[in-house]
């Protein structure tokens, strides 16, 4: 894969996420929102909008890091639903939303955004969360 060395994680995600690691190819984060388990790839890749900008190699090391991630959410959090998309109306970054829904959730069966103020994370439970994730994934 090639050289990441120019990538740096858009500032409006570095804001709202708190970072959990890396895999190969993407950087893991979880948005700061505790209203859903909500988690962001963002490929190590400078001037990366479209998954189209990856190169074959890199657009099937992205499709296996969304399957693990999304599996590991699954299993920790019992979701009824997974959200798997990537928008980037407001962050052109190209960045992968993998969002745990359930039918309880305060947007269901909506979209997520701005259905309900943000809540902020409890800090024992989103660390909590952050290490089973890590353990899920093979993030150290």
């Amino acid at each position: 894969m090639s050289s990441s060395s120019a990538w740096s994680l858009h500032p409006q995600l570095e804001k709202d996420t708190i970072n959990i690691g890396d895999l190969p190819l993407s950087r893991v984060l979880v948005i700061k929102d505790a209203n859903y388990p909500w988690l962001l790839l963002v490929p190590r890749r400078p001037e990366t909008m479209e998954i189209i900008d990856l190169n074959e190699v890199e657009q099937a090391q992205l499709t296996t890091e969304i399957n693990r991630v999304a599996r590991a959410l699954k299993e920790i959090t019992a979701a009824d639903k997974l959200n798997i998309a990537t928008l980037g109306n407001m962050v052109s970054q190209l960045h992968v939303h993998i969002i745990a829904r359930r039918k309880t959730d305060a947007a269901w069966p909506r979209p997520v955004w701005g259905a309900v103020p943000v809540l902020p994370h409890d800090p024992q439970e989103v660390e909590t969360f952050i290490g089973a994730l890590r353990r899920k994934i093979w993030i150290s």
